[in-house]
């Protein structure tokens, strides 16, 4: 199964995304030293509440709650055990940096929610075989976005294109952990087209990806008419997903060298 997933902050966000087929409705806490690291950037820094957790939760009925607490700090605990309180289907922790960590996050959530664990700092990268030692631990997901600046690399997806991403790829297929990577943009758009970067998470074995904020615009408004495009979007993936399905090899490999090629034009522009 191939995990659609999306940030919301209201429950309106939640109903709509769950009409239209999204998988794992993303509730964000994470905001320990995440603005001083991604200072300059346009990145989107969430300013939800722990305690809005279960009015999202009471309208879920066919989609998995995912929430991403803060990295370990003194209060982990208490903000595990509340968000599991409150019905996380699925608890996910970033900026991780050591095993020690790993097995403590797993320690506090003690098998009550599916662990999610990111691989989104070098450290994290270079220890990616000890994780995956750790009981407990039900799949990972690489961030782009913090793995690319922890690398200092020039735009994120050198990652996916200079093979890092299939490295950790190797790394959680061979151990049977599921796995997923970054965003995508809807289809037709981005820098880097979405129809290439889905075909990688085809040929990679991904098994979850994250909807960027282009769909998040979608559920900005609750109109009929805009409930019915986020739907119509939401299917362009599953489409295009199913035809790349079918690709043979040598057009994986066609599509992985245009990528490389499309990254390092922008990488040289930057």
């Amino acid at each position: 199964m191939f995990n659609l997933m999306i940030l919301v902050s209201t429950p309106d966000q939640a109903v709509i995304a769950q009409k239209g087929g999204v998988d794992r409705i993303f509730y964000d806490l994470e905001y320990i030293n995440k603005a001083a690291r991604q200072i300059g950037r346009n990145t989107v820094i969430s300013n939800n509440d722990i305690n809005d957790i279960p009015a999202i939760k009471s309208v879920l009925t066919d989609s998995k709650l995912l929430v991403r607490t803060n990295p370990i700090h003194a209060y982990t605990r208490s903000e595990v055990d509340k968000a599991i309180e409150y019905g996380a289907d699925i608890l996910m922790l970033p900026m991780v940096t050591a095993t020690e960590e790993v097995q403590q996050y797993v320690d506090y959530v003690n098998g009550r929610a599916k662990v999610c664990i990111m691989i989104e700092t070098s450290q994290a990268l270079a220890r990616a075989k000890n994780f995956i030692k750790v009981d407990g631990v039900d799949e990972f997901f690489v961030g782009l976005n913090d793995l690319h600046i922890s690398m200092k690399l020039a735009f994120m997806f050198e990652l996916l294109s200079g093979g890092i991403v299939e490295y950790l790829a190797d790394i959680f297929n061979e151990a049977g952990k599921p796995w997923g990577f970054g965003g995508i943009a809807r289809i037709g758009e981005g820098t880097l087209p979405a129809e290439k970067i889905l075909a990688e998470h085809v040929r990679l074995g991904s098994q979850s990806v994250i909807l960027s904020r282009t769909f998040k615009g979608l559920l900005d408004r609750s109109s009929d008419i805009q409930i019915g495009n986020f739907d119509e979007e939401i299917q362009k993936i599953r489409n295009a997903y199913d035809e790349i399905s079918a690709w043979d090899k040598a057009t994986f490999e066609r599509n992985t060298d245009e990528i490389g090629a499309i990254v390092n034009k922008i990488v040289h522009n930057v």
